[in-house]
């Protein structure tokens, strides 16, 4: 169990009915900053220096287009924003320079579309980790987005 969710059990067991709401307040489960609105953010991790994948939902509950052009994490060399395909029964695979999001559009990052490549990793994870992963936008400040890793099997 990560550390956050370690600390979420334990404020919700100290507190009354009364004081969980002020207890879930201290420990969202998704990350917003000025219209966006990041929920489901989890990443696969794969033994040793395999890639791992990271997934989320993107919603933008702003009145203007946002254009999402990257991603960071101290946890891994590089991020690049990918998307999968399948074309005439041929799965590939090609990274992504930019994504826009319209007002009041979601866009789903998911095994089979568009995803995070998390390559060379720093160190080594675990499930149930947290892992902070910087969003990037065009124009906007970045988000910092508290990911899950969950085990290759899960989604």
């Amino acid at each position: 169990m990560s550390k956050r969710k370690q600390e979420l059990k334990r404020c919700i067991s100290a507190v009354s009915l009364r004081g969980l709401a002020a207890c879930l307040l201290a420990f969202p489960l998704a990350a917003s900053a000025d219209g966006l609105d990041v929920t489901d953010a989890r990443m696969r991790v794969l033994p040793g220096d395999t890639p791992a994948a990271g997934y989320f939902r993107l919603g933008n509950t702003s009145d203007n287009t946002v254009v999402l052009v990257g991603a960071r994490s101290d946890a891994f060399g590089r991020v690049e924003l990918h998307r999968s395909m399948n074309k005439d029964g041929m799965a590939s695979m090609a990274p992504v320079s930019r994504l826009e999001v319209a007002p009041g559009e979601e866009l789903t990052f998911a095994p089979q579309g568009y995803h995070l490549m998390l390559m060379a990793p720093v160190g080594t994870l675990s499930v149930g980790d947290e892992v902070g992963i910087t969003l990037e936008f065009e124009q906007r400040e970045p988000l910092v987005v508290d990911f899950e890793a969950v085990p290759p099997t899960a989604m």
